[in-house]
C-alpha cells in the first residue's frame, strides 16, 4: 500500500473532481467484480457437470463437486460488496494522489482471490494468505474512511 501510494501518483495522473473520482472507482472495480463473475462461472459449470447439483439449491446444499466453488463464490461476493462500497467512499474522501490506494486495493483483491481459491483445498492454512490479502486492504480502508468522516464531522 505504501509503495503504491508513493509510486503511482508519479506514474499516473489521478482525477480531481468527485464525479471523475467516482467514475474512476467504478471502472477500477470492474476488476473486483470480474472475480464474482468468475465464481459464478465456476459454480455454473460445476452444476452442469454434476447430476447431484444440476437442480441448484432445490437439491440441497452444494455437493462435493462444487462445494469449493460455491464457497469461493459466496466469500468473493461478500468481499466484493465490502470492497466496492469502500472504494466509492474513498473516491469521495481521499486527496487526489491517495486515490492510488484504490488501485493497489484492487490489485491486492485479485491476488487475494487467486491465492484463496488456489489454497482452498488445503484448509484454513491454505486459504489464509488469500483471505488476508483480500480483506486487510478493505479493513484498513474502512478505518481510514471512518477516520476521515469523523474528522470532517469534528472540524465542521
Amino acid at each position: 500500500m505504501v509503495a503504491g501510494y508513493a509510486l503511482l501518483p508519479n506514474l499516473f495522473q489521478f482525477p480531481e473532481t468527485i464525479a471523475d473520482r467516482l467514475a474512476f472507482a467504478v471502472q477500477a472495480d470492474i476488476f473486483v467484480l470480474v472475480w464474482v463473475l468468475f465464481g459464478v462461472g465456476l459454480v455454473s459449470r460445476g452444476r452442469r457437470h454434476s447430476p447431484a447439483d444440476i437442480n441448484g439449491a432445490l437439491s440441497g446444499p452444494p455437493g462435493p463437486r462444487i462445494a469449493v466453488e460455491a464457497a469461493f463464490l459466496q466469500n468473493t461476493l461478500e468481499q466484493a460488496v465490502l470492497a466496492v462500497g469502500l472504494h466509492l467512499a474513498l473516491a469521495t474522501l481521499l486527496p487526489r494522489n491517495a486515490i492510488s490506494l484504490i488501485v493497489v486495493s484492487v490489485v491486492l483483491f485479485g491476488l487475494g482471490r487467486a491465492t484463496f481459491l488456489h489454497g482452498y483445498q488445503k484448509g484454513a492454512g491454505g486459504r489464509a494468505f488469500g483471505m488476508i490479502t483480500t480483506t486487510l486492504p478493505t479493513f484498513a480502508g474502512y478505518v481510514v474512511a471512518l477516520g476521515l468522516v469523523f474528522g470532517r464531522l469534528l472540524v465542521g
